[in-house]
Parts: structure tokens; sequence; C-alpha cells
């Protein structure tokens, strides 16, 4: 007959109970610390002639088999999971009866003891001594593991989301995806420090927001009793680097938009921003190309996996202008329309999902993001944007005027990257920022302020120079192949919980 189950008080109830005639019987169920020697990974594949002896081992017990005079459980540490055998005439009666016995799944434990094979084969450590690390008061994710294959696993998004803990524990698989994050980032760093690049630190917190088209969150300093921003670009602080003599700087940076959320967006995310003098966007396009094939190739292949596509980073990534990707997927020529109102009615033409009040740059925007962008799918660099798009950007230098140099490049639909040769006419730079401003006071809420702190810098002089911003989650998601943004940031924005 089955038992019923039990309810998460009562099990709580039950382990407090536990916990308290642990600490009756003098056993201390957290204490300071244990000597770690070996984690599973150390003792996998070794031949029995490698076996160490004398060894301590330590992770959270993830499986239980209980007998009689001796009993088999599992730990898991960051690496894996290793087998232990606790042998009740070897730890001792006390050990095994008062402790062992009031273990639980979820409990750290420590075992010395020496290493050896099962008739099953498996590498398992004999216990001379065990200790308890944390008592788990909470029971985990029912996950059943059986030659590698898992059962009953911690699924729900949303839950292993919210509550990363039980995710890292349930599903250790995802551990790795964060792992691998944490070695691109630092492929990144060793990149631009090879091409002589400096790494630098800008204020998250700013007087005035800027560098980038999009609604800030805004703060108060009770000490100087004023109005602050959380940065939604580093740019305008990195060019000041520039103008004061550095030559080429690099940040990786936290930034925070006040918008939606999606699968390619999460309010606060991180950034890498570049800049290079006496660079134009020529020069940063093959080196931002040559840094997404370089990472590719030192974590394995520059054939990729990505949201259903397979994607090759190997052969040179194709250049087209935006306007001629427009013409391709609306059968029209765009670069000639100037005014809002013939964009607005193409777009209700091709029933696009387009809200009313949305001025010039806002539309040709939405048109490319919903006509163009799904069909970029091996890397494309699209390049030579319309000046309503791109404020900070310099005019092209063999184009109309209203075109700057700029490119953004795409992978899979997805925007990767963003660059210019950076405007560094300090009256051309006002004009823009002020008719950005009039935006603004029209109602686009992600029009750029006047910061002019930075036009005072612009003004001393800044040599030519060109900068890229890489978003740093959507790198990772595209090798990692991650389809989701929250798959790989820890500890990602979600509504509030319902209760």
């Amino acid at each position: 007959m089955a038992q019923p189950q039990k309810t998460l008080n009562e099990i709580r109830r039950v382990r407090q109970t536990k916990l308290k005639e642990l600490r009756e019987l003098g056993y201390i169920p957290y204490p300071y610390r244990f000597e770690v020697t070996h984690h599973s990974a150390d003792l996998q594949g070794l031949s029995d002639d490698q076996f160490p002896e004398g060894i301590a081992v330590a992770g959270r017990v993830v499986s239980l088999r209980r007998m009689g005079k001796a009993s088999f459980a599992h730990l898991q540490d960051q690496t894996g999971r290793q087998q232990i055998y606790i042998k009740r005439d070897v730890v001792g009666e006390a050990a095994y009866q008062e402790l062992f016995r009031r273990v639980d799944l979820g409990d750290f434990l420590g075992v010395t003891g020496d290493v050896f094979r099962t008739k099953t084969g498996e590498i398992t450590v004999g216990a001379k001594t065990i200790e308890l690390l944390a008592k788990s008061l909470r029971p985990l994710p029912n996950v059943k593991e059986k030659d590698g294959t898992f059962f009953d696993a911690f699924e729900d998004k949303e839950n292993r989301y919210r509550r990363r803990h039980l995710d890292l524990i349930a599903n250790p698989q995802v551990k790795e995806v964060f792992i691998k994050r944490a070695r691109i980032i630092r492929l990144l760093r060793t990149y631009l420090d090879d091409h002589g690049f400096v790494e630098v630190e800008t204020p998250a917190l700013q007087p005035i927001y800027g560098g980038a088209s999009a609604r800030p969150f805004t703060t108060h300093h009770n000490a100087l009793d004023q109005t602050l921003y959380l940065r939604i670009a580093d740019e305008l602080y990195l060019k000041r680097l520039i103008i004061g003599g550095f030559e080429k700087v690099y940040e990786i940076a936290k930034n925070f938009r006040n918008e939606g959320m999606d699968r390619n967006h999460n309010p606060e995310f991180t950034a890498l921003e570049f800049y290079q003098a006496y660079a134009d966007y020529h020069d940063t396009l093959a080196f931002t190309e040559d840094l997404f094939r370089s990472l590719a190739t030192d974590l394995g292949s520059t054939s990729l996996t990505f949201q259903g596509q397979q994607i090759n980073l190997g052969p040179p990534f194709a250049r087209l202008s935006l306007f001629e990707l427009l013409k391709t997927h609306t059968g029209e020529d765009l670069s000639g329309v100037t005014e809002a109102k013939d964009l607005l009615q193409l777009a209700r033409e091709r029933q696009l999902d387009v809200p009313d009040g949305l001025n010039y740059g806002q539309l040709l925007d939405k048109i490319f993001s919903q006509l163009v962008e799904p069909h970029l799918i091996q890397p494309t660099f699209v390049v030579d944007y319309p000046k309503a798009l791109s404020p900070l950007a310099k005019t092209h230098r063999d184009g109309p005027d209203s075109i700057v140099e700029r490119f953004e490049l795409y992978i899979a639909g997805m925007e990767f990257a963003n660059a210019f040769s950076e405007l560094n006419d300090p009256l051309d730079q006002r004009e823009r920022l002020e008719a950005q401003a009039a935006l603004r006071a029209a109602g686009d809420e992600e029009a750029q302020p006047v910061d002019e702190a930075f036009l005072e810098a612009l003004e001393c002089g800044m040599p030519p120079t060109s900068g890229v911003g890489i978003g740093v989650d959507r790198l990772v998601m595209l090798l990692t192949g991650q389809d989701s943004i929250k798959d790989v940031i820890l500890f990602p924005a979600l509504r509030p919980e319902q209760p």
C-alpha cells in the first residue's frame, strides 16, 4: 500500500526534529570547514593501481541506499557524482546509527577513506569517517538518474529561473553553461588584451544617460539630492577616455534598460564595448569578425547549432547595406523615403505590428526588424544606416548626407554587435543630440538627451575613432547553443510570483 505523500511543512518538521536530536547527541550540524583532497572528476577513469588512499571528499547527498549494516550514497560536488560506501563496522556504531541514520537527501557530507571499485565497476570511496557538513531542512526536487539519464527532472522553466539553486542541484548540466560563460568572458578579455586594449571601468550611476536609444532606470542619490540613472551604455564615458589620450579601451559592463523582456532581452544585461583611435568602421568590422571566429575556434568549432539553425562562423561574413536588404525583402527602394507617413503606409499594407505615433527612425527600425532580420541567419554585417537611427555616427564619406558609417552584426535573426565610425565633430554632434532631444519632447521616450559634459570633452578634440558594442549574453547564447537569454543569466528578471 502506497504511503501518503508528506507535505512540505511535515517534511521540514521531521528534518528539524533530526537536527535537534543531532545537537542533543553532541554533533555539530553546521561545522566551520572540511579539508577536501579530491573531487569526483579526480577519481573517475583511474585504473585500480592508481587509486589513492586516505582521501577526503565532500558534497550534497543526492542518492541514498540504506541497508542493515552498510549503505551506499552519492555525493554531488562541482565536478560530478561520487559514490560512497558506509559500513557500520568501519565508521563505528555511533556514527552509523546516530549520525548516518539521520542523514537526508540534500544534506552535505564530508567523507574520509580509501578508493575501491565495486563488483558493478563503480569507483567508490569506502568511508572511514563521516561528518555532517550542513543539514538540509527542505526537500530537493525528486530527480532520479540511471546510467547518465535523468528521470522526473526539475523542468518547469520559470521555477528553475526563480530558484536557480534548485536548478543547479537538480540539473547539474546547467552549471556547464555558466562555466563556459566564464570561459567566454576570459577569452574576450584575452583577445582584447593581446591586441593592445586596456580594460577600464566607468560609472554605472550616471547624471545623464546616453550612448544608446533606450529608456533608463531612474534613482535618487540622497546625499547629493540628485536624480541619477543606471547606465544604458558606457559609450560616452569611453569616448572621453579616447579624448584623454587612451588609444584602445574596453569595458565589460552591466547595462540597464527599462524595457520589455523576451527570449533575447533582459533589463539587466552584460555588454562589451571597445574603442580604437585612428580607426574607422571598416577596421572594427574586420576586427569583430575575427573576434567571433577566434572565440568559436577556441571553444572547439566554428560550426554551431543555434535556435534550430546551423551557423557557420568560418567563412567570410556577408556585408550588405540596410537599404539593399530592405529592397530585397520589401520589393521597394526605401532609400529615398523620408516621411514617416509613407513608412507607416507600407507597414500597414504589410500588416506589421506597428503602433501609432512612431517617428521616421522608429518606423524604419520596426520595418527592418520584422521584414528583414528573420532572414539574416548566417553571419551578416548590415552596413550604412540612416542618420536618423544613428546620432553618434559619422556621415558616410561616400554616400548621401543622410547615411552614416555604421554596421550591425546579425546571426540567426538576432543582433550581436553594433559599431560606428564615431562622430568626432562637436558641432555636428550637438545638432544631432539636440534633434534627439526634440524627438524626446515629442514623445520618443528612447531618444537620447543632450550630454553637455560629453560635448565639452568632445570640443577638446577626439581623434578618428571607431567603437563596437557586443551583447555578451547573446554571444554566450550563440556559443553555448541556448535559445533564451534567461538560460545564460544566472538570475534573470522575472515577474513577481503569483501566490
